[in-house]
């Protein structure tokens, strides 16, 4: 009865390992395709952030605007008033004028206060040219400012949509343009055309300087729209990775209850599942002080993008590797177990006979 017992424990010892190993192998195979939808992710949320600083930088140029715009109507107001004070003390000179009996003060006192006026009237007519070339200089300051940041916001636009909705084509490469006599009429053609591409250019700067209000209300409802929209695809990524994970937790207590009757592996697999986290919890940290330190240090949160890049693929490289190791084992062991079966069943046999 001994060596039956034996027989079976063994037996059973070589069909949890399999199980062992092919949950290991599910668990890499997840992570595996965890770390390719973040490293898929990454492009989009790097437009997308770059996407937030030109819509707050917009933001900036229109408050400014408006700041300059209540200036300029305070100090029209100050203007006025200074103005009514002087006509006020000119009307109360010459109403004093009247009153008085000595004509040669009262002419005197009429030409002051005529001077005062003519001075206020001055002051008055200076001080709003001023505020009119100051109101025109940061008109056209922000106006040039703001058709900047709209055209590279078009810009980054254009690239994203490419990026979520079209896959670029190879780019063939032209024929040689050496021949003379052949090139010329093209070089000709290409002149035209870039003249024409200049002249609408130029158009529609003047058109954007005329309607630049409702092309800014218009752009900023269309930057809000896009933003919505990308927000709620990275909602969804987001979502699948939480269910991702989830499965990850279940496939970790399952792991766990048969730990429990492998006692000899359970130091070595809690070591792997202890990096796991660790490689986790890394990323996740990083991908937060990206998102943190964006609005202030830009060009080093593009390095540590790229860092992060590099990190994924070497881990989904390594992810690669134990898999294919995982794999090896288990045709071992499924090997194992097909030599060991013919002998134990031979045992068997003899010993029931």
């Amino acid at each position: 009865m001994l060596p039956l017992l034996l027989i079976l424990l063994l037996l059973l010892m070589l069909l949890l390992l399999l199980l062992l190993q092919l949950l290991l192998l599910l668990q890499q195979l997840l992570i595996l395709i965890l770390l390719l939808l973040l490293l898929l992710l990454l492009p989009q949320l790097l437009l997308l952030l770059l996407l937030l600083l030109l819509v707050l930088q917009l933001l900036i140029v229109i408050q400014q605007r408006f700041t300059t715009a209540t200036d300029a109507a305070a100090t029209a107001d100050t203007a006025s008033a200074a103005t009514d004070a002087a006509v006020t003390a000119s009307t109360a000179a010459t109403n004093s004028t009247t009153t008085t009996t000595n004509t040669a003060t009262a002419a005197a006192t009429a030409a002051n206060a005529a001077t005062a006026t003519a001075a206020a009237a001055t002051a008055s007519t200076a001080a709003t040219t001023t505020i009119t070339t100051t109101t025109t200089t940061a008109t056209v300051g922000d106006a040039a400012t703001a058709t900047t940041l709209l055209l590279l916001l078009l810009l980054l636009l254009i690239l994203l949509l490419l990026q979520l909705l079209v896959p670029l084509p190879p780019v063939p490469l032209p024929l040689p343009i050496l021949q003379a006599s052949k090139t010329l009429p093209l070089l000709l053609l290409l002149l035209l055309l870039l003249l024409l591409l200049l002249l609408l250019l130029l158009l529609l700067l003047l058109l954007l300087l005329l309607l630049l209000p409702l092309l800014l209300l218009l752009l900023l409802l269309l930057l809000l729209l896009l933003l919505l929209l990308l927000l709620l695809l990275l909602l969804l990524l987001l979502l699948l990775l939480l269910l991702l994970l989830l499965l990850l937790l279940l496939l970790l207590l399952l792991m766990l209850l048969l730990l429990l009757l492998l006692l000899l592996l359970l130091l070595l697999l809690l070591l792997l599942l202890l990096l796991l986290l660790l490689l986790l919890l890394l990323l996740l940290l990083l991908l937060l002080l990206l998102l943190l330190l964006l609005l202030l240090l830009l060009p080093l949160l593009l390095l540590l993008l790229l860092l992060l890049l590099l990190l994924i693929i070497i881990i989904i490289i390594i992810i690669i590797i134990i898999i294919i190791r995982r794999i090896i084992l288990l045709l071992l062991l499924l090997l194992l177990l097909l030599l060991l079966l013919p002998p134990l069943l031979l045992l068997y046999c003899f010993y029931c006979s």
